[in-house]
């Protein structure tokens, strides 16, 4: 009796001393559904607060300075009146949390793709530069949409005009760096088929937020100034373009990224670094 208890005490020593040791994963998320929850919570969101405020709120969000006929509401409008302004803000608050460890993941992915190409040293810099820049417009442009959801223009509009710039002018320039960014981890010639549509679709995605802009300028001069009837509608109607192609630009990620997860894994440090370590040397 005695050998077998002594035989049962290791082997329950062993499997104890081997369960500290091993790589358990709590949370196994696929990246499509994630990337696609992310887009639509702001969209279907901002969809009801349109058709709300069009039906129950409508002289409410069409009040303006000059007091002209319209017939589209701006965004700010209709999230910025109770109750849309509280969905709104719990969508983009829902909708900001995993576009944030996107931006980095995003970052880490360009410089494993820097990695395997054989570039000059100067080249290598460059390239290393836009990476930061692209991760660090993303940052400001995220950040900016919670400012301009969080302070309305009803609260406080020079401070909510001033923000809303900034998240135009970073989520264009955004756009752009990382285009050029991509075009050059992914040479003429090497690309495959998913990468040649990502590419595609976030070039349609840009010029269509460029063409929108130059509209929304030209038409909120005509509004602002000159108090043009229906000046602001068109103002407002290029303003829901950009914030669609934005969302949709923003949801290339899927095509990207095919096949990953967000993994949350518990183990030891040691075991972990072993598929990092070679990831952080790049």
């Amino acid at each position: 009796m005695e050998p077998q208890a002594e035989k049962k005490d290791d082997s329950v020593k062993r499997r104890g001393s081997t369960e500290g040791t091993e790589l358990v994963i709590n949370l196994l998320a696929g990246f499509h559904e994630i990337c696609l929850v992310t887009a639509a919570i702001p969209l279907v969101t901002l969809s009801l607060c349109f058709v709300f405020a069009y039906v129950f709120q409508f002289d409410e969000v069409h009040e303006t300075h000059c007091r002209v006929y319209n017939v589209i509401p701006s965004i700010s409008a209709i999230t910025g009146v109770s109750p849309q302004r509280y969905f709104w803000r719990i969508s983009i608050a829902l909708h900001i949390g995993p576009r944030i460890p996107i931006t980095f993941m995003y970052r880490n992915y360009y410089r494993s793709l820097l990695a395997k190409l054989n570039v000059t040293p100067k080249k290598f810099k460059t390239t290393t530069f836009l990476i930061n820049f692209v991760c660090l417009l993303n940052t400001i442009e995220i950040a900016a949409l919670g400012g301009v959801t969080y302070i309305s223009n009803k609260e406080n509009y020079p401070i909510h005009e001033k923000i809303f710039i900034t998240f135009m002018t970073t989520s264009l320039c955004h756009m752009l760096a990382s285009i050029k960014l991509y075009e050059a981890l992914h040479p003429t010639g090497q690309r495959n088929e998913t990468q040649r549509k990502s590419l595609k679709w976030k070039k349609h995605f840009f010029a269509l937020s460029i063409a929108s802009t130059i509209g929304l300028l030209l038409f909120f001069a005509k509004h602002r100034f000159y108090c043009h009837d229906m000046a602001f509608s068109y103002f407002a109607f290029c303003e829901y373009v950009i914030a669609f192609a934005n969302m949709l630009y923003h949801f290339t990620t899927v095509l990207d990224f095919p096949s990953q997860y967000m993994v949350f894994i518990q183990g030891p440090v040691e075991q972990l670094q072993k598929y990092t370590h070679k990831f952080k040397s790049n």
